[in-house]
């Protein structure tokens, strides 16, 4: 990809769809060839809502019903919604309502002059598997397809823009949760500022009760070069937005399941996931705690973790998923979640938050971080047991 930002999937309908595979880990040759596997029509995987065990609150009439969540992208997908009625009627969901809005006008295609077509493809991809992953757990929450029509690649590139869309975003309230399933490593701007300067639109977002998600990267402690992505840092680094403390940041697990989609193993790392320490930002007052002892400075990237086999970017539209159903139990906007998912995830189990212990995120010479007990930098707090986590999200949030 030309720079693009960094962790788009284009894995072809797999990375769309979101689906399962029998026995998924670490070593499992499914996310190495799921193009292949998912353009077979004969493929007839479990649900991403099996595991996530979302049809105990549905059936308590928690759906998403009432909420909107929104996906940040660039360009967009102009066949998503019959893309997502064939999706619906393979997996027998409701229609999915799904909103577009392009403050900044309408995106070009992915044909039209000047335009990457592989960068473009790989957005429609994006879309398609962010809209996918939230209505597979939350079917009746609104998704707002929010398009800037300029590629988002390493650095400022298209960022300006982004934060634009943001901001009409917020201005007209029109989500409850904004997802984004992009970034660029915090050395890839030419000037930190720039980072802090977009940052503001985050405030206005949080003043207005969003709640801003954001994928923590798909090439484990390490990220793309800015100039060559095809290449990445020779050391550690995180990417933003994930490394915004004003941000949720949803880095990658791996679900280990039987052939109807149920639990067979605790989740492990995504090996993948990105994780690290900022360069920019300090840990929070609300993350200093669990960072007790930690030797590395800096915020620390993960929060939490979702199903990441295709990508971070399948994470943070997940957890975007989950939000939504907390936020119908809430019966309003959350805003910024942070502070409180600090205080449940040290209460563990008793408020849904599971532990995730194995695995870490080495990338080629570039040493990673392993998942341990406890709150670490490798998966964060770990995962969510989504009926428990929601149901005490809903009433915890101030």
């Amino acid at each position: 990809m030309r720079g693009g930002g960094t962790w788009r999937c284009i894995g072809g309908l797999f990375a769309v769809v979101g689906l399962l595979s029998t026995g998924i880990g670490p070593a499992s040759a499914v996310t190495v060839d799921r193009a292949r596997a998912a353009d077979d029509p004969g493929v007839r995987e479990p649900s991403i809502a099996v595991p996530y065990r979302v049809d105990e609150l549905w059936r308590q009439g928690v759906t998403g019903r009432g909420t909107t969540v929104a996906v940040l992208v660039s360009y967009g997908d102009p066949s998503l919604e019959q893309f997502m009625a064939d999706y619906d009627a393979q997996y027998g969901l409701p229609a999915v309502d799904i909103r577009r809005v392009e403050p900044l006008g309408k995106p070009p295609s992915c044909t039209s002059p000047g335009v990457d077509t592989k960068n473009c493809q790989a957005w429609v991809s994006e879309t398609r598997l962010d809209v996918a992953m939230i209505h597979s757990l939350a079917p009746q929450a609104r998704i707002v397809v929010a398009a800037s029509p300029v590629d988002e690649t390493q650095g400022e590139s298209g960022m300006p823009e982004m934060m634009h869309v943001l901001d009409h975003l917020t201005r007209h309230r029109l989500a409850d949760v904004v997802s984004m399933s992009f970034g660029s490593v915090e050395q890839n701007f030419a000037d930190p500022a720039s980072m802090l300067a977009y940052g503001a639109a985050f405030d206005r977002a949080r003043a207005a009760g969003m709640t801003l998600v954001a994928s923590s990267g798909d090439t484990g402690a390490s990220g793309p070069l800015r100039d060559h992505p095809d290449q990445h840092h020779p050391r550690r680094v995180v990417a933003w937005p994930a490394s915004d403390p004003r941000v949720t940041a949803v880095g990658g697990s791996l679900l280990h399941v039987d052939a109807q989609g149920h639990r067979t193993s605790p989740d492990t790392l995504w090996p993948k996931s990105g994780a690290g320490h900022s360069s920019l930002f300090a840990p929070p007052e609300w993350q200093r705690s669990a960072m007790a002892g930690d030797v590395e400075s800096g915020r620390s990237v993960p929060d939490i973790v979702m199903q990441g086999a295709a990508g971070t970017s399948q994470s943070a539209p997940l957890f975007a998923g989950v939000l939504a159903l907390a936020v119908q139990l809430h019966h309003g906007p959350m805003g910024d979640i942070n502070p409180t998912l600090y205080r449940l995830g040290a209460a563990g189990p008793a408020a849904g938050i599971v532990d995730v212990t194995e695995g870490s995120n080495t990338y080629a010479e570039v040493p990673g971080f392993t998942a341990g007990p406890g709150f670490d930098t490798a998966s964060g707090w770990g995962t969510v047991d989504v009926p428990r986590f929601v149901r005490v999200l809903a009433r915890a949030v101030r």
